[in-house]
């Protein structure tokens, strides 16, 4: 099996799109709290290529890193 955080997006793309590499792996994972709505945002390419890296690197999906990065801002704002 190839490591996924050595791969490529497009590496990516290839080992998912064959069937043998769909089966979920370990015991399934259920979120906290359920989202309500999904909110656009815009950013430059620069900031997206380091959200990924940081997220990679947490082992979490950009969706979530950038969720738990908002919720520490609030957190830091509020207290």
């Amino acid at each position: 099996m190839t490591d996924k955080k050595k791969m490529t997006r497009t590496q990516e793309y290839e080992f998912y799109s064959d069937d043998e590499n769909q089966e979920p792996q370990g015991a399934g994972r259920r979120r906290k709290a359920k989202l309500t709505e999904m909110v656009p945002v815009r950013l430059s390419e620069e900031t997206i290529e380091d959200i990924r890296k940081r997220a990679d690197a947490d082992d979490r999906s950009v969706s979530g890193w950038i969720r738990r990065a908002v919720e520490r801002e609030l957190k830091r704002d509020a207290g």
